[in-house]
């Protein structure tokens, strides 16, 4: 970890610095409490420099709040274009971050001795320590505490869990790992039709939950791959909870696994664009670079007579990311057929959310599954 220092009680301190997006940590850190006004916490973490708060618990997670009001009360300028009012509101996104992430909070072997504080241990060691035999906890850590009360809500979260329909049960998401909130696409899933598949992938598993709704429609053997250490932690851990870990082996892989299979499943990040922080890489896609590596690898990897499906927003589309024939331009180079089109409606709140400012693009929205074949 990269380490962060500031001044105070007459020296010079210094703390691991943790943050998720990979930021450096601040040069400037001046010390908060209790008696710091919000108006003057506002212009310095405009300023870029970092508040390390000293004071109540609670009342740090009220000078966050009153910095956050501060920030969304910037006028928000007319967009011209659907294009043009995406990369807006990602902008905003980005400085919104930048300066509520000002408000920082220091751990002693993850746990805060502030007045007020809650415990935190769990969800610190719940987020950043993913082999709990190797790894552990710094003496001094510092983070911002908007970072901090996302891994508490996460933590919340992965105990509580998400009900998923077609499993009859819940799916526990680790923190960083994308939860399945829009169950639409698992309909699809449980839905298509299945031809009698011994062996399927489910490529960049996340939580397992594809993986899991698979054999639970009766595939004997699965294959789930993911990149992310937290993720391959997340899935093996749902795997062991649905007692499915006959049925499904979890392996780490940036695509796909040696071998070929009768249907292979991938559920892509459905935006190409720039993702600024891990958990985006579930949402966000550079260049479509995941989703045309599994089109133009998937033809080598399925057995004779098998498919694969593509679950796909056309989100993208709608704001004008991608053009509205590029996917089937991308079968037809990929050596790919495509069989059949299954389609749903979004479901989550955004889709009904017309004060959100891509409101225009989501009210079209479908998510499909694509069963394609080798032409």
């Amino acid at each position: 970890m990269n380490l962060i220092n500031w001044y105070e009680k007459n020296k010079t301190q210094a703390a691991d610095w943790q943050s998720e997006a990979g930021n450096p940590p601040p040069k400037a850190v001046v010390i908060a409490d209790d008696t710091t006004k919000a108006d003057e916490a506002y212009r310095l973490a405009c300023e870029g420099t970092a508040l390390l708060y000293r004071g109540d618990f609670q009342n740090a997670k009220q000078l966050l709040q009153a910095i956050t009001r501060r920030v969304d009360r910037k006028p928000v300028k007319p967009a011209a274009t659907m294009l043009e009012a995406f990369h807006q509101h990602r902008a905003r996104q980005i400085g919104r971050a930048n300066i509520t992430n000002k408000v920082l909070i220091e751990l002693k072997y993850g746990q805060c001795d502030l007045p007020r504080a809650p415990d935190v241990k769990a969800a610190v060691q719940g987020a950043l320590i993913v082999d709990e035999k190797t790894e552990k906890l710094p003496a001094r850590l510092v983070l911002s505490l908007r970072e901090l009360l996302g891994m508490v809500g996460a933590h919340e979260w992965r105990k509580k869990g998400v009900p998923i329909d077609a499993l009859n049960t819940n799916i526990h998401a680790h923190y960083g790992v994308y939860s399945p909130v829009r169950g639409e696409y698992l309909e699809l899933i449980d839905q298509a039709p299945l031809n009698n598949p011994q062996v399927a992938w489910d490529i960049g598993t996340g939580t397992g939950v594809i993986a899991a709704t698979l054999v639970t429609r009766g595939v004997k053997q699965v294959i789930a791959t993911d990149n992310s250490p937290r993720a391959l932690a997340c899935a093996a851990e749902n795997v062991q909870r649905l007692n499915m870990h006959s049925n499904i082996q979890v392996l780490q892989s940036d695509l796909f696994p040696e071998g070929q299979a009768d249907l292979i499943v991938c559920n892509p990040p459905w935006l190409p664009a720039k993702a600024n922080a891990p958990i985006e890489h579930a949402v966000y896609d550079p260049e479509s670079k995941m989703l045309k590596g599994f089109l133009n690898g998937v033809k080598a990897h399925l057995n004779p007579g098998g498919e694969a499906w593509l679950v796909m927003s056309d989100l993208a589309e709608h704001i004008g990311l991608r053009a509205p024939n590029d996917l089937q331009s991308w079968f037809a180079e990929a050596g790919l057929n495509v069989v059949e089109q299954l389609q749903v409606a979004p479901k989550h709140a955004k889709a009904t959310d017309q004060s959100d400012p891509l409101y225009a693009a989501r009210v079209k929205e479908v998510t499909s599954l694509y069963r394609l074949i080798c032409n």
